[in-house]
């Protein structure tokens, strides 16, 4: 994995600032805990169809924005904690992290593909929402288990 396509490491921190409140307040507004009416405006959307209404393209929508806010904060603070640059990127970081990359990926699809066979209906729906989102958290959670273990490999 070329280091060009990483992000300096001081970013890492940054995406720790955002990943970890916008993930928090998700899992609050998935589970019903906080309401995210009081935060409604008007936005620009490329599609609309909502369940009792007539489709558009290209209008404003008057929608809640927070599940829009949290959902976006929690991607681009994955990205830069999944994507930054170690203090130390040597070639054995580079593999850990394709290693991670590659095995997200694939329980990921793993995953869904059991979600494909045995779940249905608007439940389905939930899932692919939750999927959004599982291979970025498999992949931070996966690489830095691998550092932890090689940092205490190294000390013994």
């Amino acid at each position: 994995m070329s280091n060009k396509l990483l992000l300096p490491n001081f970013m890492k921190q940054v995406g720790w600032v955002v990943l970890i409140p916008s993930f928090l307040t998700g899992c609050l507004l998935v589970t019903n805990t906080i309401d995210a009416e009081f935060m409604n405006a008007t936005v620009p959307a490329i599609f609309n169809d909502p369940f009792l209404g007539e489709s558009s393209f290209f209008a404003f929508i008057n929608t809640e924005i927070l599940p829009t806010l949290i959902g976006s904060l929690c991607i681009i603070g994955g990205l830069l904690v999944g994507f930054s640059k170690e203090k130390l990127e040597d070639e054995y970081i580079q593999e850990m992290r394709l290693s991670s990359l590659m095995w997200a990926v694939s329980v990921n699809y793993i995953l869904l593909l059991i979600a494909f066979l045995f779940i249905y209906g608007t439940s389905f729906v939930n899932v692919m929402m939750y999927n959004m989102f599982t291979i970025l958290i498999i992949f931070i959670s996966r690489f830095h288990y691998l550092l932890i273990r090689s940092r205490k490999e190294i000390k013994q």
